[in-house]
């Protein structure tokens, strides 16, 4: 997978320029807070398209907000 880049979650970013916490999002988003916390530490292998949408809903933002792909070249 490493070979072709990787898609970088802008979670942690989001959350620090809207000045909202992990828990005020847990509760808006309906969310585990460890869910969050793997969402804005990059720990997710596999995206979940309706955690996406319950996260984009909750911070009125756009999927290209959250995510960004990043080539293998620019790591």
């Amino acid at each position: 997978m490493q070979e072709y880049g990787t898609i970088r979650i802008k979670l942690k970013e989001l959350l620090d320029k809207r000045g909202l916490s992990k828990n005020k999002l847990s509760h808006k988003a309906e969310m585990q807070r460890t869910q969050i916390n793997n969402y804005c530490n990059n720990k997710i292998t596999r995206l979940d398209t309706d955690v996406l949408a319950r996260i984009c809903t909750a911070l009125e933002c756009e999927l290209s907000d959250l995510l960004e792909f990043v080539p293998l070249n620019k790591k």
